[in-house]
């Protein structure tokens, strides 16, 4: 097997499999115990909510630098163009009820959205590798949790107000979730901004 070729096949399976044991206490555990010897030193270091904004920051780097590097985005901003250019032209043609030039792009039509389907699944073999480091890292997270010191476990959201990290905030999301959703996606912007990495 080339792996330089499967790499991504092998990164999912491995990704998949990692998500399997969230449902599986023991092995859940046994993860979460592993990836303490790496992040141990940050739980008491700082506050909890400070440990989810190191650790979302990690994140959102690893997939910035991953999607950097795997996905094309000069070619996909390319065929969303050329399919943004096609839409209108189709458009024309049949308000013009061109039947000969509707065909005509309907063939046309077939090979672009073959092209976009290609793109699409370029655009999916990056998941796998951030799965590989994203699923540990939130199962480390669960693994923690129950010994968090209550004082150290708060955060005043935003028209939330203070809440426990592990409460819910919305229906059965814990905050901390929500917290670490909210980090990331803040710090991610503005690494693929400085990256000058295009949007998904």
């Amino acid at each position: 097997m080339d792996l330089k070729q499967h790499g991504g096949t092998i990164a999912l399976i491995l990704a998949m499999g990692l998500m399997l044991s969230y449902g599986i206490a023991p092995l859940r555990r046994g993860i979460g115990m592993a990836v303490n010897l790496v992040f141990g030193p940050l739980n008491g270091a700082f506050p909890f909510y400070i440990v989810i904004v190191i650790l979302s920051t990690f994140t959102a780097l690893y997939s910035s630098i991953i999607q950097k590097y795997t996905i094309d985005y000069d070619r996909m901003q390319e065929v969303q163009a050329r399919m943004k250019e096609f839409q209108k032209e189709f458009r024309e043609a049949q308000l013009s009820e061109d039947e000969k030039k509707i065909k005509k792009l309907e063939a046309k039509r077939n090979r672009m959205m073959q092209e976009q389907l290609e793109l699409s699944r370029d655009q999916f073999k990056p998941m796998a590798y951030i799965l590989l480091v994203s699923v540990p890292i939130f199962l480390w997270l669960l693994f923690i949790m129950p010994g968090i010191e209550p004082k150290l476990a708060y955060i005043d959201f935003p028209f939330l107000g203070l809440k426990g990290l592990n409460a819910p905030a919305f229906g059965p999301l814990p905050a901390w979730i929500l917290w670490y959703m909210l980090c990331s996606l803040s710090v991610s912007q503005i690494i693929r901004k400085s990256m000058n990495i295009g949007g998904l």
